[in-house]
């Protein structure tokens, strides 16, 4: 089974937020299904308000914005889970189409070119108890995030 997710950005109506350094997440073939497969990224946030605060929405490409891959009608849950620090291997964990607020960007510069490199870690985990009772296929699906000025 191979299972990829495109990470789509969708950036919130504000000029005071940016986020950037998203990239596509391939969890491959998934041999070893006694372990979860998680991938890590660490991106750049940056809030320009009075404390560097930002809240972040994720969505789904499944109804309702569920995060789920998918191979044909077969559908497979996947996790995500954000920390406002980058170099993250686990953090809180995101529900569909709901703020998680109260989050604090380090970043001095708008795609963290001078300053940190990166402020955020952005965390997929495709748990092993999932896969192992999914049907062999090539999942894929997308996943939206939407950063909001506070």
């Amino acid at each position: 089974m191979a299972a990829a997710l495109t990470a789509g950005c969708a950036m919130a109506a504000s000029n005071n937020v940016r986020i950037s350094g998203l990239g596509d997440v391939a969890f491959g073939s998934v041999g070893n299904l006694g372990v979860d497969s998680i991938s890590s990224q660490s991106i750049c946030v940056y809030a320009n308000t009075a404390i560097n605060g930002y809240n972040v929405t994720a969505s789904g490409s499944s109804s309702g914005g569920a995060f789920k891959l998918a191979s044909g009608a077969n559908l497979l849950s996947y996790e995500v889970q954000w920390s406002p620090s980058p170099g993250q291997s686990s953090g809180t964990q995101l529900s569909p189409n709901v703020a998680l607020s109260g989050l604090v960007s380090t970043a001095t510069q708008q795609n963290c070119n001078s300053g940190p490199a990166a402020s955020a870690s952005l965390i997929l985990i495709l748990r092993s108890t999932i896969a192992s009772n999914a049907a062999a296929g090539s999942y894929s699906g997308t996943l939206s995030l939407v950063v909001g000025p506070e």
